[in-house]
């Protein structure tokens, strides 16, 4: 047996490092606990609600182009028309 055997188990760095790791991470789910309990997302009104409906029921089509875009993307068929125009 050698001289670097006998020493206790701290004084090696390498414990230190496979400790450390999870030790922070442990330390930074606390401080991000601490975070979300003191300092809540505030509740926005029910109007802020009612716009972003409101928005969805566009009745002068100014959404068509990217509910097409959206289709397309999802079939891989390209539209006939766009706000009519031909393609």
């Amino acid at each position: 047996m050698t001289q670097s055997d006998t020493k206790p188990w701290w004084k090696f760095g390498h414990v230190w490092m496979v400790i450390g790791g999870p030790l922070v991470v442990v330390v930074a789910s606390f401080v991000t606990l601490y975070l979300a309990v003191s300092r809540p997302d505030p509740v926005l009104p029910d109007e802020s609600n009612r716009k972003g409906s409101e928005v969805a029921k566009v009745p002068d089509g100014s959404l068509a182009p990217a509910i097409q875009a959206r289709n397309h993307a999802q079939t891989g068929v390209p539209p006939k028309k766009i706000l009519g125009i031909e393609r």
